[in-house]
């Protein structure tokens, strides 16, 4: 039991190692000084919507444009995810308050929206979309104020306030749309200590905004381009009437305040949107049981084999004629290569190249090198990281295809470079070929689908190549016991040996243990919530190869009881069982959710899932199976066999 409080205290020690990580990051960019009257440019990124998981470029819809349209020059994250980073007319300078100002077009001539685009308006209104920009690169928040379900008293004293990531387009009330027309800037300065004698600098700590729809008639506006705006009780808001064309302006007022948050930590607030109470609690939780389930695993493991060992080499000094059982009797032929060798090392090899991948990703993103303030970091590194990777997934893949008396390297190293890449290759086109067909800016461009191709071909498939002839070189790995001439009879097996019950059985220990991260993990990916809580899924990740390896250890080891030696294919399948379940979990998340309706956005949801699912399961096989491996060559090292 103290060994129990002791794991305990050391990964309570780690938990709080790691949540001191979390709210530090080295952050993308240096601080920008202004002055005052500086110009504060604010940039669109993009329309997002949880319904249709589909991204649009700002000017897609007929805002005020600004007399020349500049787009930003983007990494491949910011491409992949369907950021197209451009300016807007909003003239805003530090600390000069706007009451209120006319965008575009004079009061005497308003915005006038054809059928078309007050039409396309109101289908975007209707499907939910928000709008994100950004100033000195900081995301625009909308503030929620509500009260939580304290004690009648305390209602009156403290509102819970979150934020929400951009601004609704509108409103439905009824049939009727309305559009957002006016925005309320709020930005947030913090003064920076400077000498006497120089100005004062202030840097952007806090961009929110407040919208609102004014009809046309209320809003009172002068030559000057200024408008005043009504009293909040005895206006109308601007309706967007998809039969008819519509006039209306485009307003916007600017509201500074001096903060205390320093600049270091300005995206805190976008960043405690959820509740870190349970995420502490679940991991926690997770922690123990999982510890708490491995030593049990281990002690009933460890006890169980030194029984069998010392049984089966005290048989062989007594040298009775005794009937050799459990695993000991298939020790001839429990290293006879599989079918199908050279799949199997290729699946394993891209296994190893996301193991790799994943575990630096985490671990630089724990040390806050990858924060959501630099766009599209995370996906980029990943990228590259995992071209880069080839070498480590070549290397493994041909020295267990030399293992498995593999003799054609070079088709095995192609298989490797090609198979999993392959698959997400096509699934990926064949997705952003209906992302096209809705003219979404989160399809890929014919340019870096072209530029991916030849990063594929031009750097992982050369490392592959590279890492594969070494491994293949190497001496192979050495297995302790001869493998018989004639490979013996395999007994009927019971039910429960079946493999789809392994891959249930095999599948829930993992995935219990990091189920709460999946539910965040989704609800970033889904749900354009930031996530930044690394230093959870580092420690999730490290649970999730401790419990996968035992599982595959224990499942390979009743196997081998059974007198089946067929373990080198089954003990990749059921590894990855937990896959299984993340399947299932996914189709729960889609229907309790996400409110997709339509049949595109389904589409995509299924897509990207079935390629998570995909690679969690060969991460998973390729840890199962090499825990497995080694557990394997370990106990038949171990035995003495004449």
């Amino acid at each position: 039991f103290s060994f129990f409080q002791e794991r305990l205290r050391y990964v309570l020690g780690l938990l709080l190692l790691l949540h001191s990580t979390d709210s530090f990051y080295v952050p993308g960019v240096a601080p920008i000084n202004f002055h005052r009257n500086d110009p504060v440019e604010i940039k669109a990124v993009k329309l997002t919507s949880s319904r249709t998981q589909l991204p649009y470029e700002y000017y897609s819809l007929p805002f005020c444009q600004p007399s020349k349209i500049t787009y930003k020059a983007e990494n491949l994250g910011e491409v992949l995810r369907g950021d197209r980073i451009v300016n807007t007319p909003f003239q805003v300078s530090m600390n000069v308050e706007k009451k209120c100002e006319v965008l575009c077009n004079f009061p005497n001539k308003p915005v006038t929206l054809t059928v078309e685009q007050s039409k396309l308006m109101a289908e975007r209104i209707r499907e939910d979309y928000y709008v994100h920009l950004i100033a000195d690169n900081l995301p625009v928040a909308t503030r929620l104020e509500f009260y939580s379900n304290r004690e009648e008293e305390e209602k009156k004293k403290e509102k819970d306030v979150q934020f929400e990531h951009g601004y609704r387009l509108g409103f439905m009330d009824g049939n009727k749309f309305y559009l957002h027309n006016h925005l309320s800037f709020i930005l947030y300065y913090h003064r920076e200590d400077v000498e006497e004698s120089q100005e004062h600098t202030y840097r952007v700590v806090r961009f929110e905004v407040i919208p609102q729809s004014i009809k046309l008639e209320d809003l009172k506006a002068d030559e000057k381009n200024m408008c005043t705006l009504p009293e909040a009780t005895g206006s109308a808001p601007q309706e967007i009437d998809p039969t008819k064309e519509n006039q209306l302006l485009f307003t916007y007022s600017v509201h500074w305040e001096e903060s205390d948050i320093k600049w270091a930590s300005r995206w805190d607030t976008y960043l405690t949107m959820s509740d870190v109470q349970i995420h502490w609690f679940s991991i926690i939780n997770s922690v123990v049981v999982v510890f708490f389930l491995s030593g049990i695993l281990s002690m009933i493991i460890i006890r169980t084999l030194r029984k069998d060992i010392a049984n089966y080499n005290k048989e062989d000094d007594i040298e009775d004629t005794m009937e050799e059982s459990g695993w000991k009797l298939v020790h001839g032929d429990v290293f006879r290569p599989p079918q199908y060798p050279m799949i199997l090392s290729s699946l394993l090899g891209s296994g190893i190249q996301l193991f790799c991948m994943i575990l630096i990703v985490i671990f630089v993103a724990m040390l806050g090198m990858l924060s959501p303030s630099s766009r599209g970091a995370l996906m980029t590194t990943a990228c590259f990281l995992f071209m880069f990777m080839g070498v480590f997934g070549g290397f493994f893949a041909g020295r267990l295809y030399r293992t498995l008396k593999g003799h054609r390297w070079k088709k095995g190293a192609f298989c490797t470079a090609t198979l999993y890449p392959g698959v997400v290759f096509g699934i990926c086109f064949v997705l952003n070929c209906f992302i096209w067909g809705k003219h979404s800016s989160g399809a890929v461009p014919f340019p870096t689908m072209v530029a991916l191709l030849c990063m594929w071909f031009g750097i992982s498939l050369p490392l592959v190549y590279l890492g594969y002839y070494f491994g293949f070189r190497k001496q192979p790995y050495d297995n302790p016991v001869r493998t018989n001439q004639i490979p013996r009879q395999i007994p009927e097996q019971r039910w429960y040996m079946n493999k789809f019950v392994g891959i249930l059985m095999a599948g829930i220990l993992p995935f219990g243990a990091m189920f709460i991260e999946l539910f965040f993990i989704f609800s970033a990916i889904w749900e354009n919530q930031f996530y930044y809580l690394f230093g959870f899924l580092f420690l999730v990740f490290i649970i999730l190869v401790v419990s996968c390896s035992q599982i595959s250890i224990v499942m390979v080891y009743f196997q081998l009881c059974a007198e089946d030696y067929r373990w080198w294919w089954r003990t990749f399948l059921v590894s990855g069982g937990s896959a299984f379940y993340v399947l299932i979990y996914a189709v729960f998340y889609f229907v309790n959710k996400l409110d997709i309706v339509e049949f595109i956005p389904s589409l995509l949801y299924f897509g990207y899932t079935a390629l998570m699912v995909l690679s969690f399961w060969l991460l998973t096989g390729t840890i199962g199976f090499y825990a497995a491996y080694m557990f394997v060559r370990k106990i038949y090292a171990a035995v003495k066999i004449d």
